[in-house]
């Protein structure tokens, strides 16, 4: 599907999204991670929605949505990120309600 090179373009344009939005931000996240167009990013909840409309203004032809942690945790890809009370993190394999291995 597409050109070889769609990936590689793919990956520069949201580098470069990316590096435009942190380096605006009143509030860096304290760690990013990103596989393809999925994002993991640890920010101070306070700032997270401003920081999801600032990444939104960056590049107006793509729109991000957030997901907020339920309980402690969150699905990242096929991974569930768990937040313990003492900042600890630990990871679990996730599988979607739909998934039928």
């Amino acid at each position: 599907m597409g050109s070889p090179v769609s990936a590689v373009v793919a990956n520069i344009v949201m580098e470069d999204i990316e590096s435009r939005a942190i380096k605006t931000s009143l509030c860096s996240p304290r760690l990013w991670k990103r596989y393809v167009d999925d994002i993991f990013v640890l920010i101070e909840q306070r700032h997270s929605t401003n920081f999801a409309d600032l990444i939104n203004k960056v590049e107006s032809s793509i729109k991000f949505t957030m997901e907020t942690e339920t309980n402690g945790s969150i699905p990242f890809l096929d991974v569930l990120v768990k937040r313990g009370t003492m900042g600890q993190i630990s990871t679990s394999v996730f599988r979607k309600a739909t998934h039928t291995d």
